[in-house]
């Protein structure tokens, strides 16, 4: 069977998540004694696309056309489904991000294939094909069956590591027919954020909560995410009562985001707030109720005040810089 891995780019680059599908398709590759093709769409330069040829892709399809430089849903499940169907691709990888879970279900329906999302790990099998996934926000975790012919995951970000298997990749740009009645999608501005770690992308992530007390407060947490080249956030109630704006606020019914660290200040942890934060490599927790929820999802925590303790931290961090 065939593995075909859709790598995202942004304004030509791949980021960290794209190399960490490869590294994961490479694998399931392995396992079915197959090879990976790495899907393209957009333009990027030749030198960029080898880079993916550093995690496993041994072919890599590029697609550069006028009406695909905007994601449109429709017209982008069209291009990926024909591709598959046109290598005979058995296996479809992606990301369980905005965009995977725009496309994936869309390209499920237009395969007939079985759909796994936010997969954590690898198959558990090959044949049953069993996949294994986190539920009830990391509280559980689900086996599922697929026995559709063709099969398509969504990988949860982060949960797999970059893995290395450099092979020389053959390129291929390929030319498609794209039927304008699908491309509904129209962009009319652009407005880029500069200067600021974006949160979805932030390795360390350094978040407050109703703990922090007061707007006025958030003075030692932004300074430590700025001293670790990190990006802020916060909890639900934080940015309903307008202490921090609405695009930091991070759970079931905000950013999902998936960092290295994520470090909680004030935060008890609700079931909606973990739903956005589970999946983080390593989480600290500060609070100073010992029983607060976050500290059963925590790698690490402390019971204490967190504005007596992240002035302490920021202090520590300097000295650690300056050494």
């Amino acid at each position: 069977m065939s593995v075909l891995v859709y790598t995202e780019n942004w304004d030509g680059k791949f980021k960290k998540s794209s190399f960490e599908l490869v590294s994961y398709a490479s694998k399931v590759a392995e396992m079915l004694n197959s090879a990976v093709t790495a899907l393209s769409i957009g333009k990027v330069d030749t030198a960029e696309l080898e880079k993916l040829g550093k995690y496993g892709a041994k072919n890599i399809i590029s697609v550069v056309h006028d009406s695909l430089t905007t994601l449109d849903n429709q017209a982008y499940t069209k291009v990926i489904a024909d591709i598959v169907r046109k290598i005979n691709a058995k296996i479809v990888i992606m990301s369980f991000n905005n965009t995977g879970k725009a496309i994936a279900p869309r390209l499920s329906v237009n395969l007939t294939a079985g759909i796994a999302p936010g997969v954590s790990r690898l198959p558990l099998s090959i044949n049953p094909f069993i996949v294994y996934k986190r539920a009830y926000s990391g509280n559980a975790f689900a086996h599922l069956l697929i026995e559709t012919e063709i099969k398509i995951i969504t990988l949860a970000q982060n949960s797999f590591e970059l893995i290395e298997s450099p092979v020389s990749p053959t390129i291929e740009n390929m030319q498609v027919d794209i039927d304008q009645g699908l491309v509904k999608t129209q962009l009319k501005d652009v407005q880029k954020q500069t200067g600021k770690v974006l949160l979805t992308d932030a390795e360390i992530v350094v978040s407050g909560g109703r703990g922090m007390k007061s707007p006025d407060n958030w003075g030692p947490l932004v300074e430590l995410a700025n001293l670790l080249g990190g990006a802020t956030a916060c909890s639900r109630p934080v940015s309903d009562e307008g202490w921090r704006p609405h695009e930091e606020h991070t759970g079931q019914t905000g950013k999902i985001i998936a960092p290295n660290l994520y470090m909680a200040f004030g935060i008890s942890g609700a079931t909606q707030h973990l739903a956005g934060v589970s999946s983080s490599k390593y989480i600290v927790a500060v609070n100073t109720d010992k029983d607060a929820p976050i500290f059963e999802a925590a790698q690490y925590g402390i019971v204490g005040d967190a504005l007596k303790i992240l002035p302490k931290l920021v202090e520590a961090v300097k000295e650690l810089k300056t050494r």
